[in-house]
């Protein structure tokens, strides 16, 4: 006090002096005394003066005390913040948004599946915007009957005694009137009703939010709900290049492609390979071939009890209490593929998979617990489970018990595709659809009592993929199919199947020295164990002609091919799409023979049956445009570029601008319209 008195006083006499050298300055009077310095040099004296007003005014201000900083806000069971939290800017800025819009109290439920880190977002969220509040509480509600145990506690945080059980919730939220705005965070909540006791209601509470992370469904008649998703693969990625050194862009993407983009799982495999100094390549093996091992390994750092493996346990048992058949549907649907699943596989099954799935309303609730308590996501007609949660069902399920499942849904399955892969319009969406499920349900060794189902099921699959043109997948498929079917006991004709689709898939990948024994030893078979006339011989003849003509063995091939179109036509009639494919491979013989006079009406009327009966952009349209182009253009006919470039827009729309036939059929349109 008295050194600021001794400044304002300094001050002053520095005002008082400088004034009198500044009347000095103008031409004032003589002064008498020591004042006659001023009189005489007041420029001096003001110069003099200038330093000694800033010192003064300098002392003035340092004693001037700093203004008061904003006292921390109170927190009651904040957890740490996370110093790994990676991307969810927008969600961040979304709950901010959606909180702050609401007039007066607001609440906000972030809802997703088990790991997706809901409860680190609603910490981040508290420690991005704690100066905004006075106050923020964190509540366990995972156990509804502890949260009242909570608010007791947190009572006496707020200065409460001598409050019971059953005050303390409206106590707590009366105390916050006085600590506004506030932010109360309940973690991990089940049904709505579980929570209501502890939300206010009235007027007890004003001014603040509340945040509920819940991965149970059935929240949006109660409050506002963001769903939080996986993270995008670049949230991914970041965090696995960050937290552990020396992992490449490319190998954390796969290695977050077999984890889901589960942010729990990342953290988790981040935590393994920092622990075990496991190189990220190594750890990306080990997940392709015991992804249900994994995921019970690797620790959290602020975390340690919590793993993938076990994320969901508490939901399971409590289906296993309340609902077992939703549990037998989970477990079902754990053996699939990480793909949307038709859940018409299941209630049109031959065998009941599910008691449930005949009664269409209990079938509705199995479904919808599964969705409900966050362990599957529906869609429509179909169900979709999270690659991890597959991953810890199968990991909880005995071995006999994984094997009988999977037997059942190979029968399924079976009954679930189509046969006709060639003949029936509907059967690619129905197939691309299925493909998932059927490579899950049969890879590695078949299941005891399902092995005939199994080769079935393989080699209809490499059917359908030799028809949509990947013939390198289904090469191996059909490869096993033959190698099941031949360790079996009275399967020749089933093995005669698999033969002669061998030999199309050897024939397309330019191997028709490998495809003729094949189509040969086929058509042996099928004629000894069918009967007369049956279709599946005129496969194997039309097979075996085209390849004897890639061979040059025209003449050998041409009756082959005419009794191929004698057979389709008395068994399917002649507009059938089988009789287009052997009247495709008589035109080849007869177009190889250089006759493309004989091969035009026969292209022509299998491209009419194909026009009839398959969409207009189907592959085997396609492959006839440009086979009639090639016909034309030996004819001189100007038309032949048009059928050209329609077949290669075709082939470049289903099979890609990179696959071989596109390229070729690109490279016949081009060369027609120079």
């Amino acid at each position: 006090m008295w050194r600021r008195l001794v400044g304002t006083v300094a001050g002053l006499l520095v005002l008082f002096v400088g004034s009198l050298a500044f009347n000095a300055a103008s031409g004032q009077s003589r002064w008498p005394g020591p004042l006659d310095f001023v009189r005489l040099h007041p420029w001096i004296v003001l110069l003099l003066l200038v330093p000694l007003a800033w010192a003064g005014l300098r002392q003035e201000a340092r004693e001037q005390p700093p203004p008061p900083r904003p006292s921390a806000p109170a927190t009651y069971r904040l957890p740490p913040r996370n110093a790994h939290f990676t991307g969810r800017d927008d969600a961040l800025r979304e709950l901010r948004r959606r909180l702050t819009s609401a007039q007066d109290m607001a609440t906000q439920v972030v809802h997703g599946l088990g790991g997706v880190g809901k409860t680190q977002l609603a910490v981040e969220y508290a420690y991005r915007h704690l100066s905004k509040y006075r106050f923020v509480a964190f509540v366990d509600a995972e156990d509804p009957d502890l949260i009242a145990t909570q608010f007791a506690s947190l009572a006496r945080e707020l200065g409460l005694r001598e409050v019971g059980s059953e005050q303390a919730v409206p106590g707590v939220w009366s105390s916050l009137r006085d600590r506004r705005p506030w932010l109360v965070v309940f973690d991990n909540a089940e049904k709505p009703g579980t929570l209501l006791h502890a939300l206010p209601s009235g007027d007890l509470a004003h001014n603040g939010h509340i945040v509920v992370t819940t991965r149970v469904s059935g929240w949006s008649a109660t409050a506002g709900v963001l769903d939080l998703p996986e993270f995008s693969r670049r949230e991914s990625v970041d965090l696995l290049v960050r937290r552990v050194p020396g992992t490449s862009a490319s190998t954390a993407d796969r290695i977050a492609e077999q984890l889901g983009d589960l942010p729990l799982a990342l953290e988790q495999a981040a935590g393994y390979m920092g622990y075990n100094h496991t190189a990220p390549e190594e750890y990306l093996a080990l997940l392709g071939t015991r992804l249900d091992e994994m995921i019970a390994r690797g620790e959290l750092a602020d975390r340690p009890s919590v793993v993938v493996a076990t994320l969901w346990q508490l939901g399971v048992d409590r289906l296993r209490r309340e609902q077992p058949h939703a549990v037998r549907l989970l477990e079902l649907c754990a053996l699939l593929a990480p793909e949307p699943i038709a859940l018409d596989l299941f209630t049109a099954a031959p065998e009941p998979l599910v008691p449930s799935a005949a009664d269409p309303l209990a079938w509705d609730t199995t479904v919808g617990a599964l969705a409900g308590l966050g362990l599957a996501r529906r869609e429509g007609s179909s169900l979709v489970l999270h690659r991890l949660v597959q991953a810890a069902v199968r990991a909880s399920m005995t071995g006999d018990h994984r094997a009988a499942s999977r037997a059942q849904l190979c029968r399924a399955l079976l009954a679930a595709v189509p046969h006709d892969v060639h003949g029936d319009p509907e059967a690619r969406p129905r197939w691309h659809r299925l493909l998932p499920h059927v490579l899950a349900v049969t890879r590695g060794e078949p299941p005891a009592g399902a092995a005939a189902e199994t080769a079935v099921l393989l080699r209809l699959a490499a059917e359908f993929l030799l028809a949509i043109g990947d013939r390198t997948l289904a090469l191996p498929l059909c490869e096993r199919a033959l190698a099941l079917d031949e360790a079996l006991l009275g399967r020749d004709a089933e093995i005669g199947f698999d033969l002669i689709t061998l030999a199309q898939i050897h024939r397309d990948l330019g191997a028709p020295q490998t495809a003729r024994p094949l189509a040969e030893r086929a058509l042996r078979l099928h004629e000894a164990a069918l009967p007369a006339g049956d279709p599946a011989v005129a496969t194997d003849l039309a097979t075996l002609a085209r390849t004897l003509c890639m061979l040059g063995e025209h003449r050998a091939a041409l009756p082959l091919a005419e009794r191929a179109l004698r057979i389709d036509e008395t068994a399917h009639g002649p507009d059938d799409p089988y009789v287009s494919f052997d009247l495709i491979a008589l035109a080849t013989v007869h177009f190889d023979l250089g006759d493309p006079e004989a091969a035009l009406p026969r292209i022509e009327r299998a491209l009419r049956i194909r026009e009839a009966r398959y969409p207009s952009d189907h592959l085997y349209i396609g492959y006839a445009l440009l086979f009639r182009a090639r016909v034309l253009e030996a004819l001189g006919e100007p038309s032949s570029a048009e059928s050209a470039r329609r077949g290669e827009r075709i082939l470049h729309s289903q099979l890609g601008a990179d696959h071989p036939k596109t390229e070729e059929a690109r490279a016949l349109a081009d060369r027609l319209t120079a």
